[in-house]
């Protein structure tokens, strides 16, 4: 219910905005790359690009539920959008080259004129010609990266949530007219977002009167949108990376906003590196080994009726053999007992694997399996030398690096008993059991693992 409300908290600004009239045509807006392409720094001299065409090169047709959907998934202007963020920039002097025919044609049809009312001397100025040229395209509109929902409905009341993520790519060239070499090429991307909250209500208030209410809004970024912020974004990263590596220059007076521009570009594209194709940043590096002292919570499952939950406390040592695969060895303190008739005080040893799904993230899901001994103890905090239960375990959990040195770890885990012995009581199907929860401070130590060795 929880992400429910976020969405809708989130998304309200269509919701409150709902059109129920006609509205003027307005100035388009801007993308939220448009202000940073605006102030970047002016050049020493601007560069005169042409653009032949700037085409879609996906191919892709608007997804659809019903039928065939002859639409295609980007603009097909993107030629335009191109031209217009070059203009904004300030870096460069477009000139006119994706219908060239039509201004050629133009410029004969005034040499004629000309030649009638003008002197013969008297002729046009020669076209600029261009010292780079600026070629790519959209090259890919990936449909349904993510997809997901949620909902909750209770004695007719609830609502439900969905969402879909899809993702358009650019790339930009540029290429030196006076010997073709391919001078530099950027590669950006932008995800659009479609998503749908609603909220309903179906309840009889009293006899023979129905109350049903329901409400809710959709909302789709525009893939115009989507595109130019893209597009605006090859731009601005083509200047600085030109800028960088020599291929033009900055005006002199700007050095040092030039030089911290650079800065926040070269941490940019190290966020990137980081970043995967869903927006998960890989930035975490854990150490191999690490200590990690725990609280806990028992809950028994045998032959007895009413468990009860007791807490527990403990201890246990990580090591990391690759970056995915870690044994822990750990140590438990704790009672496991029933409302009536069973308790007992208990050590619990054991030895786990663990598989780490996502290594190099801040929350780190992982699944475990292992096996140990449960032994009984007295009045002692840890004690090994009772009687001895053997048992396996398997569970799940999640580690959250805080820090480089510290990590929470949480984890839940079902233990069950190789024989039927540990209350005292030989019944049932099945043999004791009891479930454990965890929540641990991991304190990390020693060498890491590189990312390389993935």
């Amino acid at each position: 219910m929880s992400g429910i409300l976020f969405s809708f908290i989130s998304g309200c600004s269509p919701y409150f905005h709902q059109p129920t009239k006609e509205k003027k045509a307005r100035l388009g807006e801007d993308t939220r790359v448009t202000p940073g392409l605006r102030t970047l720094p002016g050049p020493s001299e601007k560069l005169v690009a042409a653009v032949y065409k700037f085409r879609d090169q996906t191919g892709q047709y608007k997804p659809s539920d019903n039928g065939i959907n002859y639409s295609t998934a980007v603009t097909q202007g993107a030629t335009n959008i191109l031209l217009k963020a070059l203009e904004e920039s300030g870096w460069f002097v477009a000139i006119e080259r994706e219908n060239v025919s039509n201004l050629l044609n133009e410029r004969k049809i005034i040499r004629s004129s000309m030649a009638q009312f003008k002197p013969e001397n008297e002729n046009l100025p020669p076209l600029l010609f261009a010292g780079i040229i600026l070629e790519g395209g959209i090259v890919s509109y990936d449909a349904n990266v993510i997809t997901g929902g949620a909902g909750l409905k209770y004695f007719g009341a609830g609502g439900s949530t969905q969402y879909r993520q899809d993702r358009v790519t650019v790339y930009l060239r540029a290429v030196a007219t006076k010997t073709g070499k391919i001078l530099k090429t950027v590669y950006t991307s932008k995800t659009i977002l479609s998503q749908s909250v609603n909220a309903s209500l179906f309840r009889f208030v009293k006899f023979k009167r129905l109350l049903e209410t329901e409400t809710g809004f959709t909302t789709n970024e525009p893939s115009q949108l989507a595109v130019t912020e893209a597009i605006e974004k090859s731009v601005q990263s083509m200047i600085i990376e030109g800028v960088r590596d020599g291929l033009w220059n900055a005006d002199s007076k700007k050095s040092e906003e030039v030089k911290l521009l650079l800065m926040d570009y070269q941490e940019e594209q190290q966020v990137a590196k980081e970043t995967d194709v869903y927006g998960a940043r890989d930035n975490v590096v854990r150490k191999r080994f690490s200590v990690m002292p725990s609280v806990s919570l028992l809950r028994y499952s045998g032959d007895y009726s009413q468990p009860v939950n007791k807490a527990g406390y403990g201890a246990a040592f990580n090591v990391g053999l690759t970056q995915n695969w870690n044994l822990q060895l750990q140590v438990t303190s704790g009672t496991i007992a029933a409302k009536q008739y069973f308790s007992k005080d208990v050590t619990i040893s054991e030895l786990n694997l663990q598989y780490r799904t996502l290594p190099f993230q801040k929350i780190n899901p992982f699944l475990q399996i292992g096996g140990g001994v449960t032994s009984a103890r007295n009045n002692s905090v840890f004690e090994f030398n009772g009687k001895k239960d053997r048992m396996i375990n398997a569970g799940a959990g999640a580690e959250i690096a805080l820090n480089r040195w510290l990590g929470l770890n949480v984890s839940g885990q079902y233990n069950y008993f190789v024989k039927d012995e540990f209350d005292g009581s030989v019944s049932g199907a099945f043999n004791d059991a009891y479930w454990r929860a965890s929540v641990g401070l991991s304190i990390y130590f020693g060498g890491s693992y590189s990312k390389k060795s993935n």
